[in-house]
């Protein structure tokens, strides 16, 4: 008489759960890894990289807003949009920055601007090179 079990006698659930385990050991631990363990082992890594990830982007959100509090005139900054100009006054969330030999004032909230710029800006204008830290 045959002990083996043709697997379309077996339940599918039965199969699913307990076709892992060895015959020799019958331990369940192996059985539930050899089914399990690689999944276990993915979401763990999702889990890791989603904390590491969310500890990187606060860590980057904190030093924009000490940047953000430390604009005073005289800073040069480049907006969001691109434009390069020297922080002329800030008051509150509003920031007024001038710009180009003119000195036109454009006014910002303090999150429209990008970054602090610590070198001076080169641009050409009429072929000629303007440099931003040139007063006219």
């Amino acid at each position: 008489m045959d002990n083996t079990v043709n697997p379309t006698e077996k339940g599918m659930l039965t199969m699913f759960l307990f076709d892992g385990m060895s015959a020799e050991t019958g331990n369940a631990i192996s059985g539930f890894f050899s089914q399990f363990g690689l999944p276990l082992i993915l979401i763990a890594a999702l889990i890791i990289m989603f904390v590491l990830s969310a500890r990187s982007n606060k860590k980057r959100q904190k030093q924009y807003q000490s940047m953000l509090d430390g604009l005073k005139a005289g800073s040069r900054v480049r907006t969001i949009g691109g434009i390069y100009g020297t922080v002329t006054a800030v008051k509150g969330d509003v920031v007024f920055v001038s710009v180009g030999p003119d000195k036109v004032r454009l006014v910002f909230t303090k999150q429209a601007i990008a970054s602090i710029e610590d070198s001076p800006v080169e641009a050409t204008i009429d072929g000629e090179i303007v440099d931003s830290s040139e007063k006219r």
